[in-house]
């Protein structure tokens, strides 16, 4: 069924835009952290205390401190409502509360204002009163010399008389100078008051801003959990300090205008002066004339003070009841929070708990019965564990053993205990699609509320930088091999969310340590090996497993491994899945190597268990589907196929055990290949917006130096392994019949077979100077997504295609809230047709056509279907587009394979314990 499927869903990228930080200028801008004042914020207000007149203006500043973080609260109290479902009618009162408050701020501003109408008025009097002391002192300079030209004939007692009076007038020259430094300083006093006003209108612009950013950020602050609280907090800080830093420049300019109330006193010490020296009446006069100026200034001074004051009192009432309102929110939302964290805490969580009682279990550091209590509590995702963990970081590991042993308890689990036994996951060690469905079906299988734990080989060469929290563990696991026993370290570590076990072989050998996974000549050593050890692994763990789920041939060991040696030992809880994802691979080897991980050879060597069907070698792949409970394959379609000649001499064994044999369509995993998040694009996109597709086809052929002065033509890729099975010749023919049509072509492959590995790299040297072709021999991870988001059609060539990932990843993936947005392509030009139905079969619902296949695997064959392919897209742009769309819609994500497979294994289990 060869297949070719025009593939590509032009999305436009979702991009994510963010909020640009307000900005404060000059002084303005202060971020220091004020602890205190963040726990008093949240344990509600302080009763207010008695004013005094300097603290009216510190109180002022206050008031906009507050305004401040009674708006960030308010829009977190908000956001909150939304996530904790809190009372609506709690936050309609503290939305009238923050309303009335700013109407009382209004209010001070315009007393404010009326101050400084004030003050100006109190400028003008003062420069008359300057005046008047002027011509004061120009009279006092005559008197003086009046009094020097009548000295002349005075008596010697008149002389000592006016010798005291000049005194006097000396010192009230020192009091009118004293008065007009005292003037000076009113005078910088109110110039600093408008420099703070100025300020203050400065300041309420930056709160304004600051609110906004708030606003907008405070989504994104939400989505980190309640343990991301005092980031939000931190905020809120950073503007009391900055607010903090004009309250004391307006205290300062307090206590200058407290110095004024000596005003009185100088003046009143004046009139005595005067009135001790009986000078001329009009000296008199202007004494009291400046007395009364006084008087109304100071009047004045009071009226304006107690009007603030009343003003800030009511502000101050309104505050309390505004901060026990906001407490309480707080205290609500915060045990709501907790209440609900654990169902918020990531599978990495959970699964580095898993982790870490299994490593305590095999370090002998906790009994097994104890393990498997809390093994069962982290699979529930029991929030004792998540309290006692987060207590006790920082501690000794012996206190977080002992906090873990107390919530010790008998209890049950809904979930099964499934371990995945395979030679690759994606992304740490991927050859080709069993990587994916590893970590695909993984995946989806703890999203349902099962325990997944995966156990690998530790290559040399897989992707350490794609493992969180690698370490070894402080045992070595002791397995036989060759009539020894040899030592085993075991490493641990999460890859996309789930627990994985590494197991590095300290053998001779270095069975792992060869630079690549597969192709080594001692390949049934290497892998028979490895299942030995894993179940091994699991033995001394003393784990309760339900289901064991191996994969191909080179973990097809473990099912008469399982049955023959270890259930012998008392490990017989588990029942056996076994997957083939493709028959053409069955791990066939002379009878007497089975010997190597200590099976019996003459009891396994017969034609009713794992002796070939063909000839006289041993098969491990019929082993497997004979010693195991479930066997699988990829698809309904192939398990059909593999009934007869496509089950590669397997065809019997396979009806024989047709009750537990079944075809399972493999999903992708949504969280990788989702065009709409991908982080490997150059822009997201989605079915309902293709803009991005189109972007990221001009970025890839700029990354590739190819020809794009024409935007509208079409690309067609490619990404295989070069083995016959995928019909080498035909993609060979496809790159010079696209060339040949006018289209760009980009291969993605490379191949463990040396003469097709050297023949394309002679095709890739002949086109090496072509801007159209370009021919990548290698596999890289990150360029396949943008060949898969770049293509307008793909080639999917094979002589038979049991898993359909490739097919799968360009029709559809879908978005995490059903909303069907897909990945890639949209036109499929494929041979295997059991998920591509040709566009033009009239004999299928228009409804299901979504490629382009062709039935006899030829070139013809495949030249029609390209042909056609290019024919929709260059004259049919809209049908083309509707055919995109419909692919990307087209839901092959985990989900529903995932729900089989659970079923499928439920059933195991249920029996198992039966059987018990």
């Amino acid at each position: 069924m060869a297949c070719s499927a025009a593939a590509g869903a032009e999305a436009t990228a979702l991009l994510c835009r963010r909020p640009a930080p307000s900005s404060i200028a000059g002084r303005n801008r202060l971020a220091v952290s004020r602890r205190p004042r963040h726990r008093n914020l949240r344990t509600g207000a302080q009763p207010p205390q008695q004013s005094t007149p300097s603290a009216n203006y510190r109180n002022r500043v206050n008031i906009q401190r507050d305004r401040a973080g009674a708006s960030s609260d308010d829009e977190h109290q908000q956001k909150s409502e939304d996530e904790n479902g809190l009372p609506n009618i709690q936050l309609e009162d503290l939305v009238e509360m923050i309303q009335n408050t700013e109407k009382n701020i209004l209010l001070l501003n315009q007393a404010r204002l009326q101050a400084l109408e004030r003050a100006d008025k109190i400028i003008k009097e003062k420069e008359a009163l300057q005046q008047e002391i002027n011509n004061l002192e120009i009279k006092l300079s005559e008197t003086g010399a009046q009094s020097e030209l009548s000295s002349k004939g005075m008596s010697d007692a008149e002389a000592l008389e006016f010798d005291v009076l000049k005194e006097e007038n000396m010192l009230l020259k020192d009091d009118i100078t004293f008065f007009k430094e005292k003037l000076i300083e009113i005078t910088e006093t109110e110039e600093s008051l408008f420099k703070l006003e100025k300020e203050r209108a400065l300041l309420d612009a930056s709160l304004r801003e600051l609110e906004c950013a708030f606003i907008a950020a405070q989504s994104d602050m939400l989505k980190l959990g309640p343990m991301q609280h005092d980031a939000w907090w931190e905020k809120v800080e950073n503007l009391e300090e900055l607010l903090e830093s004009t309250a004391n420049q307006v205290e300062h300019d307090a206590l200058i205008l407290d110095g004024y109330h000596d005003f009185q006193d100088k003046v009143d010490k004046l009139e005595a002066s005067l009135g001790a020296t009986n000078i001329s009446e009009f000296c008199l006069y202007l004494v009291d004339l400046l007395k009364k100026r006084v008087k109304s200034i100071e009047e004045r001074f009071q009226a304006c003070n107690r009007e603030m004051h009343s003003q800030i009192e009511l502000y101050e009432h309104s505050i309390v009841e505004f901060h026990d309102t906001l407490s309480k929110l707080i205290k609500e939302s915060e045990k709501k929070s907790m209440e609900h964290y654990a169902e918020g805490m990531p599978s990495e969580f959970w699964s580095r708990i898993s982790l870490l009682i299994d490593g305590w279990s095999l370090e002998k550091k906790i009994a097994n019965n104890d393990a498997n209590i809390l093994r069962e509590m982290a699979w529930k995702r029991d929030n004792r564990l998540r309290e006692a963990y987060l207590s006790s970081r920082g501690k000794a590991e012996r206190e977080l053993i002992d906090s873990f042993l107390k919530m010790a308890l008998p209890g049950t689990s809904s979930g099964l205990h499934i371990v995945h036994i395979a030679a690759e996951m994606a992304p740490v060690a991927k050859v080709g699609g069993l990587a994916d469905v590893i970590a695909g079906l993984g995946k989806a299988l703890q999203k349902k509320g099962n325990l997944v734990e995966i156990i690998l080989p530790k290559y040399d060469c897989m992707q350490h930088n794609q493992i969180n929290n690698l370490k070894v563990l402080d045992v070595v696991v002791q397995s036989y091999f060759e009539g020894n026993m040899f030592a085993n370290k075991i490493w641990t570590g999460t890859v996309e969310g789930l627990p994985v076990y590494f197991i590095e072989p300290q053998h001779p050998g270095k069975f792992f340590w060869r630079a690549q996974y597969y192709g080594e000549h001692d390949d049934f050593k290497r892998f028979s090996y490895f299942s030995r050890v894993a179940l091994e692994l699991l033995y001394q763990s003393g784990k309760k497993v339900d289901i064991i789920h191996c994969h191909d041939w080179q973990t097809a060991f473990v099912a008469p491994l399982y049955w023959d040696v270890y259930a012998n030992l008392g490990f017989n809880s588990a029942r056996i899945c076994f997957t083939c994802h493709n028959f053409e691979y069955q791990g066939t080897a002379p009878a007497q190597d089975l010997a190597y991980c200590g099976l019996d050879v003459e009891h396994l060597d017969r034609a009713d268990r794992m002796r070939d069907n063909s000839h006289g070698r041993i098969n491990v792949v019929k082993g497997a589907i004979v010693y195991s409970n479930i066997v699988t394959t990829v698809s309904p379609t192939y398990a059909q196929e593999v009934r007869s000649e496509g089950g590669r001499g397997l065809q019997d064994t396979l009806k024989i055990h047709s009750k537990k044999f079944v075809g399972i369509l493999n999903g992708i995993d949504t969280d990788t290949w989702n065009p709409s998040t991908d982080r490997f694009l150059k822009v997201q996109y989605s079915a309902n917006d293709l803009y991005g597709k189109s972007a990221n086809k001009a970025a890839l052929r700029k990354q590739l130096k190819m020809s794009s002065a024409n935007a509208s033509q079409p690309l067609v890729g490619c990404i295989t392994r070069l083995v016959p099975q995928k019909g080498v010749h035909l993609i060979r023919h496809a790159i010079y019949k696209t060339a040949e049509l006018g289209g760009q072509f980009i291969l993605l492959c490379s191949s463990p077979v040396p003469n097709i590995q050297r023949e394309f790299e002679g095709i890739a040297d002949q086109f090496q100077n072509n801007n159209n072709i370009r021919l990548l021999l290698k596999y890289d991870d990150a360029l396949s997504h943008m060949i898969f988001a770049a293509s307008d059609m793909f080639i999917v060539p094979s002589m038979f295609e049991p898993c359909g990932l490739t097919q799968i990843c360009h029709q559809s993936l879908q978005h995490c809230w059903h909303l069907q947005t897909r990945i890639d392509n949209a036109a499929l030009i494929c041979f295997v047709n059991f998920i591509v139905f040709d566009f033009d079969d009239e004999t299928i619902p228009m409804e299901l056509r979504n490629g382009f296949t062709f039935l006899k695997a030829d070139e013809q064959g495949f030249d029609s279907a390209l042909e056609r392919a290019f024919n929709y897209y260059h004259r049919k742009p809209e049908v083309w587009k509707q055919l995109v769309q419909k692919d990307m819609k087209i839901d092959f994500s985990w989900d529903t394979s995932a729900s089989q497979y659970e079923d499928i294994y439920q059933r195991a289990a249920a029996r198992a314990r039966a059987a018990t």
